[in-house]
């Protein structure tokens, strides 16, 4: 337990810069240390290719040999060289042969999950996710496991899907993401470890809020939480919005409405009516439209085909699923949305066929 120290009012600004300082440096050391570590580590792996290897990818490899470079390795060095970590380093360089692929805003552990990563260009994107979202190993991890590139992808048109997919920066600078490429379908809340029975719309919301750091994670980018319960009124009546966030990117605000049960019509023409007056009395005149999204735990494609929301660019409906699916569920959820994506555009092509 640290000592309680007072710092006298003559010395709290001068306290104040050489603390910002120190936090500085740390940082700074903090960052050339692993730096150095994943330049040593590529550096090694390079060596155990081109040496054990002579510069080819095999199959079968000389564990015997690794083994026993292990051993002389941790005699010399200390912990850090066991045969499994030689094989991660081995594998770092086979994944990054050109070290001006590797980046080194990354740490070790960072690399460590993204050789798991099969697909190179859902690795190149995860890698620059984490560096621009400044994400942990952790977070790194938990957005990997959950297929995260894999169903944001599901939900593009052609277009984002082959600029994300490509890392076209510079096209989504030059064109702009619209609100339908913040929303995901579904959202996974696995980290609020949800009761399956008797569970409340109070307690999603408190759920969420108590875990505020990782639903932002799960939002995605620029989101920034704005208040919960937000009033607004009209000339007779308030109402009461669960969740307000605001988007950096989009600069706009997200209302979100948290409901048990399936979508119903109902549930649209409420959302409507909240997008409709926050953006009269909330949003400033640099604001985009406000998006409106409700999260169900069953959606209802006929209330979607049928209401506002088939055509609107600012109201989505999304289902949330209260634990990480696994690997089959989530394909077979992403084979059902290239299904209907791929529904859509037959039924566009042959709309536009017949105008013709």
């Amino acid at each position: 337990m640290k000592p309680s120290i007072v710092v006298t009012k003559e010395l709290a600004p001068l306290f104040s810069d050489i603390a910002v300082v120190i936090q500085q440096s740390r940082h700074q050391v903090q960052q050339a240390v692993n730096s150095a570590m994943v330049q040593c580590y590529w550096h090694i792996g390079r060596l155990i290719v081109e040496h054990e290897q002579q510069g080819q990818a095999r199959a079968a490899y000389g564990k015997h040999q690794l083994q026993t470079l292990s051993e002389q390795l941790t005699a010399e060095f200390g912990k850090g060289f066991d045969a499994r970590n030689l094989r991660n380093m081995r594998a770092f360089f086979l994944a990054y042969p050109n070290w001006n692929a590797v980046r080194t805003e990354l740490s070790w552990t960072h690399y460590r999950v993204l050789l798991r990563v099969d697909n190179l260009n859902a690795r190149s994107w995860y890698q620059r996710e984490a560096i621009e979202l400044h994400w942990s190993a952790r977070a790194l991890d938990r957005q990997i496991s959950k297929l995260y590139y894999e169903r944001l992808l599901s939900s593009r048109d052609k277009a984002a899907v082959q600029a994300e997919a490509e890392q076209k920066i510079a096209v989504e600078e030059q064109h702009g993401l619209t609100a339908k490429d913040y929303i995901r379908d579904p959202y996974i809340l696995d980290f609020l470890n949800l009761p399956s029975q008797r569970l409340l719309e109070s307690d999603l919301e408190q759920g969420l809020l108590d875990n505020l750091q990782s639903f932002l994670l799960e939002l995605g980018k620029g989101f920034a939480f704005v208040a919960r319960q937000r009033r607004i009124r009209t000339e007779d009546q308030d109402f009461y919005i669960d969740l307000v966030f605001y988007n950096f990117k989009l600069k706009c605000f997200l209302l979100i409405d948290l409901k048990l049960g399936k979508l119903t019509h109902q549930d649209v023409g409420q959302m409507d009516s909240y997008v409709r007056i926050y953006d009269q009395q909330q949003r400033a005149a640099d604001d985009n439209p406000t998006i409106g999204l409700i999260l169900c735990s069953q959606k209802s494609e006929a209330v979607v085909k049928y209401s506002v929301l088939t055509d609107s660019e600012q109201l989505f409906a999304a289902k949330y699923l209260p634990y990480l699916p696994s690997e089959a569920e989530l394909k077979r959820e992403l084979e059902l949305e290239r299904i209907k994506v791929q529904a859509q555009l037959l039924n566009k092509t042959d709309e536009e066929d017949l105008d013709k």
